[in-house]
C-alpha cells in the first residue's frame, strides 16, 4: 500500500500521477491545487481509465489528504516560458514554495519529498532551510533528467540500448550542468574508446563530438519548450524512476540534487552529483573521482547557484 500526493496539477504534475498510475507503482494518488477544479478534472481523468490498470484510489484533495504519504512531489509553480531560464523564475517560484512547505510538512512529516519545479536546485536548497526536515528526506530532481537525455543522445548515436550507456550530468540543472566524460562509457568500453571497438553494419562510427553533444543535453529543455510549448514526458518518466527506486527499497545511484556538506569543496548548496537512494531517500552520495578540469566546472556550478540565492529572499 503506497500513498503518493503531487503538489501541483499542471501538465507535470498530471503526467506524473498519470504515469504513476499507469505503472501501478501505488494504491493511493492525491491530486493538491490551488485550482481545485484543475484537480478534479486531472484526477477524474485519470481515475477512469484505471479498470484497466493495477487498482488504485485517485483524486484531487487537500494538504490534510497528504496524510501518511511516502512521498510528496512538488510541481507547483510558474512555468518556464519559451527563451526563459530556469534561473529567472527563482524568486516567484521560491516564494510560492516557502508557503507549501509549512502547510503539507506538518500533515507529511515522515514523506520523501521530490522536489521538481524550477529552478530545481534553488528550490530543493529552500526546502532544506524551511522545512527542518531531515536531509535525507528532500530530493531534488536535479540532474536526472539531463542523465536521461544524454544516455538517449549516447544511445542513439552508438545505435545500443539505453541501457549499455554509463554516463552522468553533474552540477545545475540548468546552463552550468557539464559531463564529467571520464566516468562515461558504454558497457564498461570508455566513451573516448568507443570509435575504436564499435561498428555499426561494418563500419565505423564517426568522430564523437562531445561538447556538441553537451549542447545539446543543455538545450533540450529549451527546445522542447519552444516546439510544443512545455516539457513533461521526460521529467515525468525520471521521477517516476525516482519513486520506484524509494518504494522498492533497492538502492540505486543516481543524479539527483542535494546538500553539499564539503563534498568536492563545495558547501552550503543544493546540485546533482551521484547519490544512493533507497527506501529512506537520500542515503549518501557517491564521490567518484573528477578530473581536475571536472572539479573546476563543479565548483563553477556552485558559484553560479550561491550567486542567485544571495540575491534572493528565502
Amino acid at each position: 500500500m503506497n500513498k503518493i500526493s503531487i503538489i501541483g496539477t499542471g501538465s507535470v504534475g498530471s503526467t506524473i500521477a498519470y504515469s504513476i498510475a499507469m505503472l501501478g507503482m501505488a494504491s493511493e494518488i492525491v491530486m493538491i491545487d490551488i485550482n481545485n477544479e484543475k484537480a478534479l478534472g486531472e484526477a477524474m481523468d485519470i481515475r477512469q481509465g484505471t479498470p484497466f490498470c493495477a487498482p488504485c484510489s485517485i483524486y484531487a484533495g487537500s494538504y490534510e489528504d497528504a496524510k501518511d504519504s511516502n512521498i510528496v512531489i512538488l510541481t507547483s509553480g510558474i512555468a518556464r516560458k519559451p527563451g526563459q531560464s530556469r534561473l529567472e523564475l527563482a524568486q516567484i517560484n521560491v516564494d510560492i514554495t516557502k508557503t507549501i512547505i509549512p502547510e503539507i510538512t506538518k500533515h507529511a512529516p515522515n514523506a520523501a519529498y521530490i522536489i521538481v519545479s524550477n529552478p530545481v536546485d534553488i528550490l530543493t536548497y529552500t526546502f532544506h532551510k524551511i522545512s527542518g526536515l531531515p536531509e535525507n528526506q528532500i530530493i531534488g530532481s536535479g540532474t536526472i533528467l539531463d542523465t536521461a537525455r544524454l544516455r538517449a543522445r549516447l544511445s542513439e548515436y552508438f545505435h545500443i540500448s539505453q541501457s549499455n550507456v554509463h554516463a552522468y550530468v553533474f552540477g545545475e540543472h540548468g546552463d552550468s550542468s557539464f559531463v564529467p566524460w571520464s566516468v562515461a562509457n558504454i558497457s564498461n568500453v570508455p566513451v573516448n574508446e568507443c570509435q575504436s571497438f564499435m561498428a555499426i553494419n561494418g563500419k565505423k562510427t564517426s568522430e564523437l563530438n562531445l561538447p556538441e553533444i553537451e549542447e545539446y543535453v543543455r538545450k533540450s529543455g529549451g527546445r522542447v519548450i519552444a516546439c510544443k510549448g512545455a516539457t513533461f514526458y521526460a521529467v515525468s518518466m525520471s521521477v517516476c524512476h525516482i519513486c520506484k527506486c524509494i518504494l522498492s527499497g533497492i538502492d540505486t545511484t543516481m543524479t539527483v540534487s542535494t546538500l553539499m556538506h564539503g563534498e568536492y569543496g563545495i558547501d552550503d548548496v543544493c546540485l546533482s552529483t551521484l547519490n544512493r537512494v533507497g527506501l529512506d531517500g537520500v542515503r549518501d552520495k557517491v564521490n567518484i573521482p573528477l578530473t581536475d578540469d571536472e572539479l573546476k566546472k563543479l565548483h563553477h556550478s556552485a558559484d553560479t547557484l550561491k550567486e542567485v540565492i544571495k540575491n534572493l529572499n528565502i
